[in-house]
């Protein structure tokens, strides 16, 4: 009985620190986000690309695209300036657990088995940068594509550092039916070498 007792106080003392650190997390990431409009640009940019795909009249659709193109390189602006903010954020702050679940002070006590969430949000904002410049002269709809695997991507961070890498896997597959994985193949190839090098994985 006592074991159980100690197990059940140890398990309710695990989760109150570890939502309160996650509180602190998301606190922090939203002062930083809350400055821009990526959000409001990352809708624009999902709607106008499900209405470009559904346009039937070319001339129609080429308008819709070019429109986007504003939407894409204001983006890949504002998450720089995003980037560049997050940057001022203490390293033992921006830390993210590589551990599956989360576990409070995982960051500091498995330094290791972290990442910095400021690399990672530097390489989030080069990716919206190149795929917006269209460097590798994709198609209209290729370039959508890639960015919206890149947005996809940044996302997966973003709840990676407020809550869990399993936490973060789960809300991209439940919101955008797709998994951590496809998303990785289907950034660019800079950002997925630059991403993978960072996360060890």
């Amino acid at each position: 009985m006592d074991f159980f007792l100690i197990a059940l106080m140890a398990a309710t003392a695990i989760h109150m620190l570890k939502s309160v650190e996650q509180r602190k997390r998301i606190a922090l990431l939203g002062s930083h986000l809350s400055q821009f409009q990526i959000e409001r640009l990352m809708e624009t940019l999902a709607d106008g690309y499900l209405r470009a795909l559904g346009e039937q009249d070319p001339a129609r659709r080429e308008q819709i695209w070019a429109l986007l193109a504003s939407s894409e390189t204001q983006l890949g602006e504002q998450f720089s300036r995003f980037a560049s903010s997050f940057n001022q954020v203490e390293e033992p702050q921006a830390r993210i657990s590589k551990l599956p679940l989360a576990l409070p002070f995982a960051t500091q006590l498995l330094p290791a088995l972290s990442f910095d969430a400021r690399k990672a949000f530097a390489i989030h904002a080069q990716g919206f940068q190149q795929t917006a410049q269209n460097a590798r002269g994709l198609s209209p709809r290729d370039k959508a594509f890639t960015m919206s695997a890149e947005l996809f991507l940044m996302q997966h961070t973003c709840h990676w550092f407020c809550k869990s890498r399993t936490v973060a896997s789960a809300r991209l597959l439940a919101r955008h039916q797709t998994a951590y994985e496809k998303v990785l193949e289907s950034v660019s190839p800079e950002t997925r070498r630059a991403y993978l090098a960072l996360v060890g994985q």
